[in-house]
């Protein structure tokens, strides 16, 4: 069995206050092209499919063109799983009634907890279709105090799944999680830290035949070949610049598995460019002008409105940047930031409390700071 797997669309995502859309309109005619190419015998969508709770309408209008293109025009089954950026209520509207056209889209734990099964010449193939969950959510479904972590969570489903079927077939699983060891980028939201650590360890999955997982956003393995991201469909950060974006491709046989990685083109790539403003203006320093630019400028001294005269000829920069040397204190600054950025947000309302109070906040506050947290993060994703 073919299969093609992708996750991370993001569909109304805006970098640098650019709307991408018709970026994604552009990226997702690529991918329509080599689903025409390889022919696969089902698609694999882990997750984040919009970029937020409430899409905007052009978003809307386009994963209804694609998934209709590919379940209905093409007759290809699609086996899709809602993000941490999807609203679990809204993107489960119509599920039921869209399987009879074989697109499968599982956005809660619900009933039985049943796989997808799809059959080619060797048997069949059980696609275990698990949304981006809260471990309070898992703990909930299967009644068992002792979830209470993200790989808690995944461990109790794998052991349901072990437990109620034959695990020398084959096994897919789909999901959309943070593996320890995965690499990360500045566009991902950072999963919630509320009851325990967000990553969840790569050698539960040891037994399944492919793991296709979605939420980080550079196509990679994790501990094993057959443990993959697909990655996102586009570059939606300049920390993503070097990154190569795909799709891949999964041929699962009776006992073999093979991996390899399908590009596509964007219709305008991101690039961080360096040099000074005359060799911008005299040159094309970038080898496609038109690309979106985080533009560094090594002069020194006072530049006279560089942004407008760099927009004439280089239309898409999103970011200027002066490379001098930082004093101490911006690199202090920076690595305060970039520890904040790690922090959960249970944590940062600590740290904000400390330096309010003059105190660390006490343990009974903590616990309802985080009872909020949860309930607001929780109501954020059905919204």
């Amino acid at each position: 069995m073919k299969l093609l797997h992708t996750a991370d669309w993001h569909l109304g995502k805006i970098v640098n206050s650019v709307h991408m859309t018709e970026d994604q309109r552009y990226v997702l005619q690529e991918f329509l092209k080599i689903v025409d190419d390889e022919q696969p015998d089902a698609i694999i969508i882990a997750g984040d499919l919009y970029d937020r709770s409430i899409p905007p309408r052009e978003a809307v209008e386009l994963l209804n063109d694609v998934l209709t293109e590919l379940v209905i025009d093409k007759k290809i089954p699609v086996i899709a799983i809602s993000g941490n950026h999807d609203s679990p209520d809204r993107l489960e509207f119509g599920s039921q009634l869209f399987r009879s056209q074989q697109l499968y889209l599982d956005t809660k734990l619900k009933g039985e907890f049943k796989p997808v099964t799809l059959k080619d010449d060797h048997g069949p193939v059980h696609f275990h279709l698990v949304p981006y969950l809260e471990p309070a959510e898992v703990r909930q479904f299967f009644d068992d105090n002792s979830v209470q972590s993200h790989h808690q969570a995944a461990e109790r489903m794998i052991d349901h799944i072990k437990s109620n079927h034959d695990m020398s077939e084959r096994h897919v699983w789909v999901g959309h999680s943070f593996l320890a060891g995965g690499m990360e980028t500045e566009s991902e939201e950072r999963l919630s830290m509320i009851g325990g650590s967000p990553y969840v360890d790569a050698e539960l999955f040891e037994d399944f035949s492919y793991v296709a997982l979605g939420h980080l956003h550079q196509p990679q393995r994790v501990r094993s070949e057959h443990i993959r991201y697909s990655g996102s469909i586009l570059k939606y950060s300049f920390s993503e610049a070097n990154h190569r974006k795909g799709v891949t491709i999964v041929e699962l046989t009776g006992e073999d598995t093979t991996i390899r990685q399908v590009p596509l083109k964007p219709r305008r790539d991101l690039e961080v460019v360096e040099g000074y403003l005359d060799d911008f203006l005299n040159q094309d320093l970038p080898d496609h002008p038109e690309n979106y630019l985080h533009v560094k400028l090594l002069d020194d001294g006072q530049l006279v409105d560089p942004m407008g005269k760099l927009r004439r000829k280089y239309p898409n920069i999103l970011r200027l940047e002066r490379n001098m040397l930082s004093s101490q204190k911006k690199l202090q600054d920076l690595t305060k930031i970039k520890e904040r950025q790690e922090m959960s947000h249970t944590d940062l309302f600590a740290s904000f409390y400390e330096e309010m109070k003059g105190d660390a906040i006490p343990e009974k506050r903590s616990r309802h700071i985080e009872q909020v947290i949860s309930k607001l993060m929780t109501e954020e994703r059905v919204k």
